[in-house]
C-alpha cells in the first residue's frame, strides 16, 4: 500500500506539470482523495475480516480451554468423592472399633473385680496357710530341738558336699576317659602313617671320596708347584686332599653343594685331560651353572612325584638345593619328602586337607637353604620366605610354629610338628656321636638331681624317659605332680633332644617288718 501511495505521489505531480499547473494541482487533490477513500474502505474490510477471525479464534480457544477446565472439574470432582467416600469407610470402621473397644473396657472392668475378689480370696487362704505353717514349723522346731534355719543349713551342706563329690567323680571319669580315648586315637593315627611310609636311611658325610684310574693322574691334578691344586681350590671353596690313599682323592667341605661343584670339575678334568688354571675356572663355572639347572630340576621333580602343584619358582629351586643339605647326618630333601608325605596321611586320618598338609610338610624345613646369611632362626626364616611367595595362611604358620617359635593359628602346624619329629627321630635317620648321646644322658639325669627330695633319677629307653625316685617321707603325692612338672618345664627349655621326653615320678613307701 506505501509502494503504490509512493508511485501515486510522484506519478500526479507528473500529469499536473502536463496539464497545467492550475488544473494539474485540482485533479491531484481529486485523484488523491480518491484514492485514500478507497484504501480507507479496504482497510475497513480487510480490519473486519481479520476481526472477525480473531473473534473466531478467541472462540474456538475459549471453549477448548472451557472443554478441559470442564474435563478437569470432572476429575476433581472425582477424587474428591472417592476421598468421601474413603472418609466414610473410614469413619465405619472408627464407630466399630470404638464400639469394640467400649466392650471390650467393659468386659475388662468386670475381669478385674472379679479378679480382685480372687486375690482377696487368696490373700485370706494365703494368710491361714502362713499361720498353719508357723504352727507345723513350731511343732517341728519343739520335737526335734532344732531351729529352721540350723536345719536348712545343715541340708544344704549334706546336699553340697554330695554334689561336690559326684561332679568330683564324674569330672575324673570324663577326664581319664577322655585321655584314654584320645592317646588311643593319637598312637593309633601316628603307628599307622608310619607303617604306610617307606623310609631310607640316608647319611651324609663332611668328605666326598672321588676315585681316580691310577695315581699318575694325582700329579696332573696337583700340577706344576701346585698351581693347579690351588686353582681348584680357589675357584671351589673345597680342600683337595691327596695323600698316599690309593686311586683316591678326598674333598672336603662344610658346604656338599661345593664338594659337589668340585667333584663334577673334578670329573671333567680327568676326562678331559687338560689341566690348568685358566681351564680349571673355565670348567668350574661351566659346572657351578649346570648345578644351578640341576637344583631346580629337582625341584621341579620332587613337586611333581609328591604333587605338590603351583610353586613359585625360587621356591622350587630352595627345595632343590635341600638335596645338597643335611641336618645331624640325615639328608633334607629325603627328610622334607618324609615329612610331607606323613602330613598328608595324618591329614587324612584327621579329615583335614591332605594337599595342604604335604605342601606345608614339604617346606617347613625351606629356612636352612637360605640365599645368604641371614640371623633368623630356620623356621621364621622360612616362613617369610613363604609369604615372600604369597603361600596360604596356613602354611605359612606351619612352616613358622614347627619349633615353637610362633604360635600356632591353624590344625595344620601341630601335624607338621609332630611328622616332623617323627621323621627324625626315627631310628637310623640322623647320625649321632657316642660321646655326645652319654653326655646327653647324664646331663637329663644329672637335672632331675638337682630338685629336693629326689633320690636317684634313670634315663631310659635311649633317653626318651626320665625316672625320678622320690623320697616318701619328703615329698607328698600333690608334690610329685608338681615335680614332674618342673622336671619337663626345665628339660624343654634347658636341653636339646630329638622328639619328647617322659618325666615319670615315682612315690612309694616300703615298712619292712621281719618276724623272728
Amino acid at each position: 500500500m506505501i509502494h503504490i501511495l509512493f508511485i501515486q505521489s510522484l506519478i500526479l505531480p507528473l500529469i499536473a506539470v502536463v496539464v497545467g499547473v492550475g488544473g494539474g494541482y485540482a485533479l491531484y487533490h481529486v485523484l488523491l482523495q480518491k484514492r485514500i477513500a478507497a484504501l480507507l474502505a479496504k482497510a475497513e474490510a480487510d480490519g473486519e475480516v481479520i476481526k472477525k477471525e480473531k473473534i473466531l479464534q478467541a472462540k474456538e480457544k475459549f471453549l477448548q480451554l472451557k472443554a478441559e477446565n470442564s474435563q478437569n472439574y470432572q476429575e476433581q470432582k472425582a477424587k474428591i468423592q472417592e476421598q468421601e467416600q474413603r472418609l466414610k469407610q473410614k469413619e465405619n470402621q472408627l464407630n466399630q472399633q470404638r464400639e469394640e473397644l467400649r466392650k471390650a473396657e467393659s468386659n475388662a472392668q468386670r475381669m478385674k473385680e472379679e479378679l480382685a475378689q480372687r486375690i482377696d480370696s487368696v490373700d485370706k487362704k494365703k494368710s491361714e496357710l502362713d499361720k498353719m505353717h508357723q504352727r507345723q514349723l513350731q511343732q517341728l522346731e519343739t520335737i526335734a530341738g532344732l531351729s529352721a534355719e540350723n536345719a536348712k543349713a545343715q541340708l544344704v551342706e549334706a546336699l553340697q558336699q554330695d554334689a561336690k563329690s559326684e561332679a568330683m567323680a564324674l569330672v575324673q571319669d570324663m577326664v581319664e576317659e577322655a585321655k584314654l580315648n584320645a592317646s588311643k586315637e593319637a598312637k593309633r593315627i601316628i603307628i599307622q602313617s608310619i607303617q604306610r611310609l617307606g623310609t631310607e636311611t640316608a647319611v651324609e658325610n663332611a668328605i666326598t671320596v672321588f676315585n681316580i684310574e691310577s695315581d699318575d693322574i694325582k700329579g696332573r691334578i696337583i700340577g706344576r708347584e701346585g698351581r693347579n691344586i690351588r686353582a681348584l681350590e680357589a675357584a671351589t671353596g673345597v680342600e683337595i686332599i691327596i695323600d698316599d690313599t690309593p686311586e683316591a682323592i678326598v674333598l672336603s667341605c662344610f658346604d656338599p653343594v661345593r664338594r659337589e661343584v668340585a667333584r663334577l670339575a673334578l670329573h671333567q678334568l680327568v676326562s678331559d685331560g687338560r689341566i690348568h688354571p685358566a681351564r680349571v675356572e673355565e670348567v668350574v663355572h661351566k659346572v657351578q651353572r649346570q648345578l644351578e639347572e640341576e637344583i631346580l630340576e629337582i625341584g621341579k621333580r620332587t613337586c611333581i612325584d609328591l604333587g605338590v602343584n603351583g610353586l613359585h619358582t625360587d621356591l622350587m629351586r630352595h627345595i632343590g638345593k635341600m638335596r645338597y643339605r643335611s641336618s645331624y647326618g640325615q639328608n633334607l630333601l629325603q627328610h622334607s619328602r618324609e615329612v610331607a608325605n606323613l602330613c598328608a596321611i595324618m591329614a587324612s586320618e584327621l579329615g583335614l586337607n591332605p594337599k595342604l598338609a604335604k605342601r606345608a610338610g614339604l617346606l617347613h624345613d625351606i629356612g636352612k637353604v637360605p640365599d645368604g646369611e641371614t640371623d633368623l632362626p630356620h623356621a621364621i626364616y622360612g616362613m617369610k620366605l613363604a609369604e615372600k611367595y604369597r603361600e596360604k595362611p596356613e602354611v605359612c604358620n606351619a612352616i613358622g610354629a614347627h619349633h615353637d617359635e610362633v604360635e600356632m593359628t591353624s590344625l595344620l602346624a601341630p601335624i607338621v610338628q609332630v611328622c616332623d619329629a617323627i621323621s627324625g627321630a626315627r631310628p637310623g635317620a640322623r647320625r649321632e656321636m657316642t660321646e655326645s648321646y652319654i653326655q646327653r644322658i647324664k646331663d637329663l639325669e644329672s637335672l632331675g638331681m638337682e630338685y629336693s627330695g629326689v633320690l636317684k633319677c634313670f634315663a631310659i629307653q635311649a633317653g626318651r624317659e626320665l625316672r625320678v625316685m622320690v623320697e616318701s617321707d619328703k615329698v607328698t603325692d600333690e608334690q610329685s605332680d608338681k615335680l614332674a612338672f618342673e622336671i619337663s618345664q626345665k628339660i624343654q627349655n634347658e636341653m636339646s633332644y630329638p622328639g619328647q621326653v617322659r618325666v615319670t615320678v615315682i612315690r612309694e613307701k616300703r615298712s619292712v617288718a621281719v618276724a623272728k
